[in-house]
């Protein structure tokens, strides 16, 4: 019944050269010109969009081992990105190709692993080890590569990047992650629990500094970040929670004591701001002279970017994704009545939350039909000894009066990025609420919802009959704020099934019903307007048939149970 692409045959092949049983780390070869600047990427972090298997992984090309290499999955495009660890002048790329190599690639530069510049490009690559002049400047050198040779993927011993480097990022290089921070005053309450100062430096945009609401809620203040070093300040960005200055200055400091102005404002608008600025000191602070509401002052994220200070590196930015390749599936192909594969599906069982008066099973209402799909029924069944809100329906009853299921990926698969499908007959009368949809997988870990991030790809709710929805809540969006837009089928969205999508990377996400892409979010736009992105990091997924809550409200008169949210098959590629 359902039909995908099959997994191609694989090879396993050697170099066309002469490989040393043993490690050989790199040297100089007689007669082989002197490389320009030093090596710079030598055991450098690095991304990778495939690998054709945990035997060659992408620091095999680092390494400085001509006996190890990496080797990408057999598609094109595919890339390769070494993090320097700070800017750096490059003047020189070589590559070491094994017997797959590229006939078209790029050779590209960036300060963020976001916006990226092409210093060097061609579409006769020949292969065997090419040195490549160029001339750009950053911290992250990436090869993007885009046609083949062979009929394999493509295979490096060894990518090497020379340059001039320094102590410090190039322009507009990250100095403050991780640097100490010091503030007027900080919250730490039931309202706003460890909010101090250092959660501005920390690159998690949904933990947050706040001023004290004990007696925070003034003119002036302040926060400070020690960049460790003497520094030149090109750029300074703030994401701020609604607590937002309209009036404040960026200034710079030797020694934490006089300050210089570099910035001032009296139009501040809140949200993101990105602000180009010139200056020189260890220091940098902002200080507020004017609130925008009668709470305090509040920032996500307190970024300084430049030259020289004492940087530490932020993590490596997740790799990109390959929105046609398949890495996870489940087709629920399994016997009549048999439960959800284990390896891959752990049952939620209790009680919901959002006032909803299901009672979830370990797998008695999700099951297989023995044709290629999984069921998730909603009935009417009282569960003994539960409790649940009051059910209208009941005389007011809070022992629960329906069972449901839900089941979710969490500790067997989770993703960062790619395109996330189900396709799915939704159950729909009154009171329902199928979804399809994913969670942090720092949930589990403490991170509590919604700093850890929810993606809804689908949801419906009965009394809407024609409507399906995609939704995204973080920490300045959620619940009733949510950031999502409705589809309208013009039909009953039970009617048929349907395929519900999301493709996602890290400047964007668009949701898809079938070959519709109706609502697309715009990494920029969202931080500009509404708040932090804090979809950076895994994600599982959950399937769940929900019965009654705060959205749907409760089954009616004229609910009809039981119904089925039946699930053909949920795939991931990336």
């Amino acid at each position: 019944m359902k039909s995908f692409s099959s997994w191609r045959p694989r090879r396993w092949f050697l170099s066309m050269g002469v490989v040393a049983a043993l490690a050989i780390t790199l040297v100089q070869a007689p007669g082989q010109a002197a490389a320009a600047g030093v090596l710079l990427s030598q055991n450098r972090p690095v991304t990778v969009s495939s690998s054709e298997s945990a035997a060659f992984p992408g620091t095999a090309a680092v390494d400085g081992n001509l006996g190890t290499r990496w080797s990408s999955q057999f598609t094109d495009p595919q890339w390769i990105q070494v993090d320097l660890g700070a800017g750096a002048a490059i003047q020189e790329v070589r590559l070491n190709w094994e017997a797959a190599y590229a006939r078209a690639f790029t050779v590209q530069v960036s300060s963020d692993a976001t916006a990226w510049s092409t210093v060097y490009t061609t579409s006769a690559g020949t292969g065997g080890d090419q040195t490549l002049a160029v001339t750009g400047t950053g911290r992250y050198v990436r090869l993007q590569l885009t046609a083949r040779a062979t009929q394999y993927g493509y295979s490096l011993w060894e990518f090497q990047v020379y340059g001039n480097g320094s102590t410090g990022p190039g322009p507009d290089g990250l100095l403050s992650y991780g640097k100490p921070a010091t503030a007027s005053t900080y919250q730490n309450d039931g309202a706003c629990g460890g909010c101090t100062p250092a959660k501005v430096t920390d690159y998690d945009p949904a933990t947050r500094w706040a001023t004290s609401a004990t007696n925070g809620w003034v003119d002036p203040g302040w926060i400070t970040i020690d960049l460790g070093a003497t520094a030149t300040v090109s750029k300074v960005v703030l994401q701020w929670d609604p607590a937002y200055a309209v009036s404040y200055q960026i200034q710079v400091s030797d020694d934490n004591a006089n300050w210089r102005t570099i910035y001032t404002t009296t139009a501040g608008r809140g949200f993101k701001e990105t602000l180009t600025v010139s200056g020189t000191g260890r220091y940098v602070r902002m200080y507020g002279t004017q609130r925008s509401n009668g709470y305090g002052y509040s920032l996500w994220e307190f970024q300084v970017y430049g030259t020289g200070g004492a940087p530490t590196p932020p993590p490596p930015p997740p790799p990109a994704p390959n929105f046609t390749r398949l890495a996870w599936s489940d087709e629920f192909n399994g016997a009549n009545g048999s439960t959800p594969d284990p390896a891959k599906w752990t049952p939620e069982v209790g009680p919901g939350v959002n006032n909803e008066l299901q009672y979830y099973t370990n797998n008695n209402n999700a099951r297989m039909d023995g044709a290629g799909n999984l069921v998730i029924q909603a009935r009417r069944e009282v569960t003994p000894g539960s409790a649940c809100p009051p059910d209208p329906n009941s005389g007011g009853a809070t022992t629960c009066q329906y069972t449901s299921g839900r089941i979710n990926t969490h500790g067997k698969f989770d993703t960062t990025y790619g395109r996330v499908e189900a396709r799915i007959k939704v159950s729909t009368t009154q009171g329902l609420w199928p979804a399809f949809w994913m969670l942090g997988s720092n949930f589990f870990a403490g991170t509590p919802w919604p700093y850890s991030g929810e993606i809804d790809i689908l949801e419906h709710i009965g009394r809407e009959p024609n409507l399906v929805h995609s939704t995204l809540h973080a920490p300045a969006y959620f619940g009733g704020g949510g950031y999502g837009a409705p589809f309208d089928f013009g039909s009953a969205a039970g009617g048929a099934f349907h395929v519900f999508a999301v493709e996602w990377d890290s400047a964007h996400m668009t949701f898809f019903v079938d070959s519709n892409p109706f609502f697309t979010v715009d990494r920029a736009a969202l931080e500009s307007t509404r708040g932090p992105w804090v979809f950076d990091h895994p994600f599982f997924i959950i399937l769940n048939n929900a019965i009654g809550g705060d959205w749907p409200g409760p089954p009616g008169g004229g609910t009809v149970l039981p119904q089925n949210m039946v699930i053909d098959y949920v795939r991931v590629y990336r």
